[in-house]
Formats: C-alpha cells, sequence, structure tokens
C-alpha cells in the first residue's frame, strides 16, 4: 500500500500540487468488483482545498489515472454502516450516495478518521458521521499509517516528508558556511553543538540580568497599592460626607414629581373642561332663538337655522370616556334634549301653518287660470318655503316622527290643492276640444241644407260604412256611384270656405295642439314638484348607507324609518330616499294618470285619428323623462298612459280592419275605387304627416302591413262580389289607385307591397282587355281559336284548310262578316261600354283603350299570319289594315 500510496503521490497528486494523506482499496457495493482508490487530498497553496479523489488503474497500462474528485465541503454524511462490528461497507453522501466495499477494515477506519481529521481542521465539524465509534473519531491511526498534527504549521507524512523550498533554502545557507560538513559530518554537529551552548548561556545571562528590573517592579507595585489604600480611604471619608446630601436631594427629587404629576394633572382638567365648555356650551342668543325665535321672517329663519345647527353639534359632541358620568354633562344634555324638544314642536306647528296659509293664497289665484289653459306656477311657494331647508334636515335628523308628520301634512294638503288644479285644468283642455268639434260638425253641414239633394246622393252611394271615428275625414259613408255624381256631390261641400277634410284636419292640429300644451304643462309641473321636494325635505342627499330593509316600513304609502335621536345613528340609504321621493310623487299627483286616461279616451271619442298624434306625442315625452331620470314619478306615469294610448292606436287600426270587411257594395251603381281604398290613402298621408321623425315609427310600419293587407283583400272580396262592374275593372281601379298613393308617399316599409299592387293592376288590365276585345269580333275570334286548337290537336299548319269546318270558303265567310264599318262600329261600342265600367276618378280609360288598342293589333298581325301558315296562296285577307285600326281607335276617342 506505501509502495502505491507514493506512486500515486508523484505520478498524480504532485503535478496538481496536492498531498496525498489518506488511502482506501474500494470498490462498487453490489456491482463486479472493479477495484479503485478513494484518497483523501490538500493543497500545497493556500487557502488550502480538501478533497476525496477517484483513482482508477489504466485498462491500456499499469499506470493509474485520476477519475473524478469531491470537494470535501460538499460531503454531507460518512457513514460506517456499524459503529460496533467490524464492516468493510461504508457510503459517502455527496451531491448523492455513493456506497463503497473497503478492501480491509483498517483501510476504512484510517479513511474515515482522516476525514473526522480534515473536517476538525478545515471545516469546523460540517459532515455527520454516522455509524462511527467514537473512539475512532478521538484515537489517533496507528503507526504506519499517516498522521495529521491538528494546530501545527506542517504535517508529518509516515517516514517520508519533502522539504519546501524555505527549508532547502535554510539547509543550503548553513552548508555553504561549513563546506566540510558533507566531508566531516561530526565536525559539522560538534559545531552546532557548540553554538547551541552560546545561545544557552546568553539566554541564562539574560534571565539573570532581568532579576534586578523585577525587584525594581515589585517595589513600584508596593507602593503604588499603599497609594490607591489612601484613596479609597478618603473616598470612603467623601462617601459618607455627601450622604446626607444624597438624602436631601431625593426628598427634593421626589418633591418635584410630585409637583410635576399635579401639573399635568391641572393641564389634563383644564383641557378636559375648556373641551366641555367649548363643545356644550350654547350661547344665550341661540337658546333665545330656539325658544320664541321668529320664524315668520328671513332674519329670524336665519338666527334659528344657525341656533337649531348648534344645537346638534353639541348634542352629537362626542365625548371622551368618563364625562357621561358628570352630573354638569348630564344636566347639560337635559337642557340640549328640552330646547331640542321644544324648538322641533314650535317648528312642526309653524310649518303645517305655512302649508294651510300657502293653500289658501294659492287657491285664490286659480280663478285666473280657468279660461286658460295653462296650469298655476307654484314657483313662489316653493320659494318661500325653501328659506324652511335647512330647518328640515335638522328635523330630520333630529326627529324623525315629526319630520315624517310634516311630510305627510305636505303631501295630504298639497295633494287636495294639486287636484282640484289639474281637474279644472283638464276640464279646460276637454272644453277646448269639445268646442273645436262642435265648430267643426256645424260648419260641415251648412252647405247640406237641400233634402233632395241629400236624398240623391244617398240613393246613389247605397248602404252606409264607416271606416273611423265620428268626425273623421277618413270615414265610408257609402260605396261611391260614379265619378261624375261624386263630384256633384263633393260640390255640396265646397259651397263654403272649406271642406269637411279640411274641418277634419283643422281639428286635429288644434286637438295635436291642445293636448301638447296639455303635456308641456304638466312635465314641468312634476319636475318643479319633485325638485323641491328632494331640496326641501332632503331626501336625494348622499347619506350614510347602512339602513337595513328591516329598519324601513310602509307608513301611508310613504316609506319611513324608525325616528332618529340625536348622536350617529344610522340613516336611509339614496334608493330609498328616491322611493320616499316617489312615493310622495305618486300621492300627490294621483290625479294625473286617471285625467290624462280620460282625456285620451275624450280625444279618441271625437275622432279615433287623435290616437295617432297622441301616440307620436306621448311617446316623445316619454322619451324626454326616461332621459332625465328612468325611475321618475313622471317617467313611470307617462309610460302607463302610453301604453294606453299605443291600445287605442291599435283599437283604431282594428276598427278600420273590422269596417273595411263590413263594406257593402251597390248592386245599382258601379263600384269605381272603394271608400277603403281613398280611406287608406288619407290614412297614410296623414300618418307621414304625423309620424315624420317620430320614434315610435315602428308603430306605424306594423300598422301599414296589417291595413295595406286587409285593403288587398277586401278589395278582391268586393271585386268578387260586384255584379255591376267586371271583377278586373275592380281590382285594376283600385291597385292602380293602391300603386299610385305608396309610389307617391314613398313608404319604404310597402315597397314589397307597391311593387305587388303593380303586379295586380297590369295583370287585371290585360285580362280586361283581353276579356274586352273578343266581344265586338266574336265569330272571327272563335274561328281562329278553333284554328289553333287543331294545330294543337297535331294537324300540320298547311294542312288545315283541308278541314271542312275551316276550309277557305268558311274563313272568306267569316271575314267578310266584318268589314272596315263593323269592326269600327263594335270598337265604337266597346268604347261606350268601357267607359260605363270605368270610373272617372283614376282616369284610366284612355290608358284602357290605348292598351286595347296595342291588342287589337297584336291580334290582328297574330290572325294574319295564321291565314299565311294555314291558307298560302289563297290571297285571302282581312277586310281592314293596321293603318284603318289606329284610324279606327284614334277617332273613337275623339268623338267621345
Amino acid at each position: 500500500m506505501t509502495a502505491i500510496k507514493h506512486a500515486l503521490q508523484r505520478d498524480i497528486f504532485t503535478p496538481n500540487d496536492e498531498r496525498l494523506l489518506s488511502i482506501v482499496n474500494v470498490c462498487k457495493a453490489g456491482k463486479k468488483k472493479k477495484n479503485c482508490f478513494l484518497c483523501a487530498t490538500v493543497s500545497t497553496e493556500r487557502p488550502v482545498q480538501v478533497n476525496v479523489v477517484k483513482v482508477k488503474k489504466s485498462d491500456k497500462g499499469d499506470f493509474y489515472k485520476r477519475q473524478i474528485a469531491w470537494p470535501l465541503r460538499d460531503l454531507t454524511v460518512v457513514d460506517a454502516k456499524d459503529a460496533n462490528k467490524e464492516n468493510p461497507d461504508f457510503d459517502l453522501h455527496f451531491d448523492k450516495v455513493y456506497k463503497w466495499v473497503a478492501s480491509s477494515v483498517v483501510e476504512k477506519n484510517s479513511f474515515i478518521s482522516c476525514i473526522w481529521k480534515l473536517n476538525q481542521r478545515y471545516l469546523r465539524k460540517k459532515i455527520d458521521f454516522a455509524n462511527v465509534s467514537s473512539q475512532l473519531l478521538e484515537e489517533s491511526i496507528p503507526s504506519g499509517e499517516s498522521q495529521i498534527v491538528v494546530g501545527g504549521d506542517e504535517e508529518s507524512v509516515d517516514e517520508y516528508q519533502e522539504l519546501n523550498a524555505r527549508e532547502e533554502q535554510d539547509i543550503e545557507i548553513m552548508m555553504e558556511g561549513c563546506e566540510y560538513a558533507i566531508s566531516n559530518a561530526e565536525a559539522f554537529a560538534e559545531k552546532l553543538s557548540r553554538e547551541l551552548q552560546v545561545l544557552d548561556g546568553a539566554n541564562i545571562q539574560s534571565i539573570m540580568a532581568s532579576e534586578k528590573q523585577v525587584n525594581i517592579l515589585m517595589q513600584l507595585l508596593d507602593e503604588a497599592l499603599k497609594e490607591v489604600d489612601e484613596i479609597e480611604q478618603k473616598l470612603s471619608s467623601y462617601e459618607e460626607m455627601l450622604q446626607s446630601v444624597k438624602d436631601q436631594m431625593d426628598q427634593i427629587s421626589q418633591s418635584n414629581h410630585l409637583i410635576q404629576l399635579s401639573n399635568t394633572n391641572n393641564k389634563k382638567l383644564l383641557e378636559e373642561i375648556e373641551f366641555l365648555v367649548n363643545h356644550m356650551d350654547l350661547s344665550k342668543g341661540h337658546i333665545k332663538a330656539l325658544e320664541d325665535g321668529d320664524l315668520s321672517s328671513s332674519r329670524g329663519i336665519e338666527a334659528c337655522t344657525n341656533a337649531s345647527e348648534a344645537l346638534l353639534h353639541c348634542m352629537n359632541i362626542s365625548l371622551r370616556p368618563g364625562h357621561e358620568m358628570l352630573h354638569a354633562v348630564k344636566k347639560q344634555q337635559a337642557s340640549f334634549s328640552h330646547y331640542k324638544e321644544h324648538f322641533a314642536r314650535r317648528l312642526a306647528s309653524h310649518l303645517n301653518n305655512v302649508f294651510v296659509h300657502q293653500g289658501h293664497d294659492q287657491s285664490s289665484t286659480l280663478a285666473q287660470h280657468s279660461v286658460e289653459l295653462t296650469l298655476p306656477k307654484h314657483h313662489p311657494f316653493h320659494r318661500d318655503l325653501l328659506q324652511y331647508a335647512k330647518l328640515m334636515e335638522w328635523l330630520k335628523n333630529t326627529d324623525r316622527e315629526k319630520y315624517e308628520g310634516l311630510i305627510r301634512n305636505y303631501v295630504d294638503y298639497i295633494s287636495k290643492l294639486y287636484e282640484r288644479e289639474i281637474r279644472d285644468f283638464f276640464e279646460v283642455a276637454k272644453t277646448k276640444m269639445s268646442c273645436t268639434t262642435k265648430e267643426g260638425k256645424k260648419f260641415a253641414t251648412l252647405p247640406r241644407k237641400e233634402t233632395a239633394v241629400k236624398q240623391e246622393t244617398e240613393s246613389l252611394h247605397g248602404s252606409v260604412g264607416k271606416l273611423t271615428g265620428s268626425t273623421s275625414s277618413l270615414n265610408i259613408l257609402s260605396v261611391q256611384g260614379s265619378g261624375s255624381r261624386r263630384s256633384q256631390s263633393s260640390s255640396l261641400l265646397d259651397m263654403g270656405n272649406m271642406s269637411a277634410s279640411d274641418l277634419d284636419v283643422a281639428d286635429r292640429t288644434k286637438f295635436d295642439k291642445i293636448f301638447e300644451q296639455v303635456l308641456s304643462e304638466l312635465e314641468p309641473l312634476c319636475l318643479a314638484e319633485q325638485d323641491f321636494i328632494s331640496k326641501f325635505f332632503k331626501l336625494q342627499q348622499q347619506l350614510n348607507v347602512g339602513t337595513s330593509p328591516g329598519e324601513l316600513e310602509e307608513t301611508d304609502g310613504l316609506v319611513s324609518s324608525r325616528p332618529l335621536m340625536s348622536g350617529p345613528e344610522k340613516q336611509p340609504s339614496a334608493s330609498s330616499e328616491k322611493e320616499i321621493v316617489r312615493q310622495m310623487m305618486i300621492k300627490i299627483f294621483r290625479t294625473i294618470e286617471p285625467e290624462l286616461n280620460v282625456l285620451i279616451a275624450f280625444g279618441d271619442k271625437i275622432d279615433s285619428f287623435n290616437s295617432l298624434y297622441m301616440l307620436v306625442k306621448m311617446s316623445y315625452h316619454v322619451w324626454t323623462a326616461e332621459n332625465v331620470d328612468p325611475a321618475s314619478f313622471l317617467s313611470t306615469t307617462l309610460g302607463n298612459v302610453l301604453v294606453t294610448v299605443k291600445r287605442n292606436f291599435d283599437k283604431c287600426i282594428s276598427s278600420q280592419i273590422k269596417q273595411m270587411e263590413e263594406v257593402k257594395i251597390s248592386k245599382k251603381s258601379k263600384v269605381g275605387i272603394l271608400p277603403f281604398v281613398s280611406g287608406f290613402e288619407e290614412f297614410a298621408e296623414l300618418a307621414e304627416s304625423i309620424f315624420r321623425n317620430a320614434e315610435r315609427r315602428g308603430d306605424l310600419d306594423k300598422a301599414y302591413i296589417k291595413l295595406i293587407r286587409a285593403v288587398s283583400a277586401n278589395v278582391e272580396k268586393v271585386a268578387n262580389e260586384s255584379q255591376k262592374t267586371p271583377r278586373d275593372v275592380v281590382m285594376m281601379e283600385n291597385f292602380h289607385h293602391i300603386f299610385a298613393t305608396l309610389s307617391r308617399l314613398k313608404i319604404s316599409c310597402l315597397e314589397a307591397e307597391r311593387k305587388e299592387a303593380k303586379q295586380k293592376y297590369t295583370d287585371h288590365l290585360q285580362s280586361y282587355v283581353i276579356y274586352s276585345l273578343g266581344q265586338p269580333l266574336d265569330k272571327l275570334n272563335q274561328f281562329f281559336e278553333g284554328i289553333e286548337a287543331r294545330v294543337a290537336q297535331g294537324v300540320r299548319e298547311e294542312e288545315v284548310s283541308y278541314q271542312l269546318a275551316y276550309n277557305k270558303q268558311e274563313l272568306r265567310k267569316v271575314i267578310k262578316e266584318y268589314p272596315g264599318k263593323e269592326v269600327k262600329k263594335g270598337l265604337d261600342n266597346l268604347y261606350k261600354k268601357v267607359d260605363k265600367h270605368l270610373c272617372e276618378e283614376e282616369n284610366l280609360l284612355q290608358v284602357v283603350w290605348h292598351s286595347m288598342q296595342d291588342e287589337f293589333i297584336r291580334q290582328y298581325k297574330h290572325f294574319e299570319g295564321l291565314i299565311a301558315r294555314c291558307y298560302p296562296g289563297s290571297g285571302v285577307t282581312m277586310e281592314f289594315t293596321i293603318q284603318d285600326i289606329l284610324e279606327y281607335f284614334s277617332s273613337i276617342a275623339q268623338s267621345h
């Protein structure tokens, strides 16, 4: 082992400036036996580095190589497995646990002992040695193994130890002084002995010379001790002399402490007294104002306000601990409570009187508003009462019961006052609406004095069917007769300055203005009252939020809470106070919603089309109120009324549809433009003028869809039931009127219906033209229809002439029956018949006549083509030409 150790030192550790201190031959536990060496080394340079190095023999030769090194500071545990029994196994815990089996227990113990000593010298017991015998950690390594001298400057390693550079240099200097040292070692040793004896003699002489100095030093110390004893005696006498002074100073110090304590207590007492005097003292002026201050003058109200605020400040002052036990404080608090109760009673009584007096003064001004559509202004009343706003706030914070009593009294008083004013106001509004209607009816009936004309008109018009309200210009008076007779009857209305329709428009416009004025008067009235309530009763200020729902209860429709006494108590939240305002407004203006509903019903009874005006106006005012406050009384009330208006509007539309379905037509006169078609036109014109830029345009669009579908359905119904006028004429004229109306008004939601009306008008015009043209040339039409039928059955066109019923002779017979004069005569009779079918309002006669001309020419060309294809080379032609046809149609139109 020693040889291996020297070899490792020479080959591996000396080149790295390291010294090998201990070595153990090991192999890994549980694996194939591959021996290696664990070496404990230290560096020769400072700071000293201590490592555990694994050295392994190379596979390619007999030399050793360094495989891995672990710093000793990374070693945490050395586990010897068993401290009592000899066991070659041991574990080293670095970053992981390494399990080793030593070749001998002696080598294992020597290595662990070396590790322990290195730890003691360099790491100061940072490694845990487990299952290691305590004797092994305390005793040194047996002879023959490496030893470590702890605390020395150099280490002795076995019998061999290298010299360092300094030792080598000292030996060289010594040997240079004795050149013969190498040849004569005895002479060299003798010389060293003589020098050592010289040094020992010098040391003895030095010790003997220093004895005298020691004696002198001892004498000096004895003298110093004597002087110290004298000083201590003097200090003891001084201490006895000062003892009496010390006792006196202690007494003086104790006396000063008591004086300072007394002064401190006096200062604190003065502070407490000043605090109570400054915060709980009410001036005589304030007391006088509270007891008998003038509450009817501005100066007196200001004095009472200041006094009440001072009293509240005194009552709400936060007392310090123990103050409430003082008799003076209790007495002062009792006086404050007396002043508070007395002033609260006096203030509540005065405000109740103010409410009553103001009510009498206000009622005296109602007469001047009875004939005008205006509501009395309450601004002076509000202005006078707002002087007491701060006093109301004081009462709210000090006596909740009286505060709520004033709220109830105010609501009771003001609700009666507003009830009278609002009822009178709505009576004036209904009177003005009634006067407008009566004047319109009276003026409209003036031209209708001749009974004969009236009877004639009734006989021509047939049964009566109404479309709208009693005075609406859109009423279906009847299914109109001919255009000339309608113009004759309408001329009766033109005898006055304006027609009945003009009167209806004027009435509706005036109704719209009256209704708008009603809403415009109510809106500022409600907003002003709500603003006054909030300011006067302090119901929308920012208060301490924290009142639980259990602290609120309903009292006479108003939300109230438990009475508030002095001191910091819980106040209603802002949302609760808004609810109080809303409940007050509901009770004060409880007549507004019923009166508005009555007025709306009255306007609807006058003219159902007034619901259009009311819907637009009410929607605008609801939108305005919601922008101000969506949850306010005004917004809620107007929203409820808007529902009623919308319901009336829907009833109006449903009523018109129902009346369309109930329309009866006269069997003796032609139909013409149906009255509900004209009525829809007037309704659309009126609605477009009312709903221009309105908020509720969607409601009108839905009504348009319902009405136009009902109009279309009932036009077809009347056309099917018509006996005097052909169905195609009824459909053609009425859908042409609908198409023209929708094209003129440009209603975007009815664009599809406009296109449908145009299509129906075109289809029925074509159908009527084709049907009518078949009558004047009946035989000729039948002949060519028979030819077309044979061709359709499969007969070739050039073989049709061989058919007995359709040979050339039969063709010539039919053509001879329709010379030019007969054709013109038949067309003239056709024109007269068409003229009887069509009405003058739509002025479609020329349109129909021109369409008949185009259709007749088309048929003529079709007949000529059939003759050319079915009778080729026969030379048979019609006895009139296209130019003759154009001349016939033109001359007939001009003659009529």
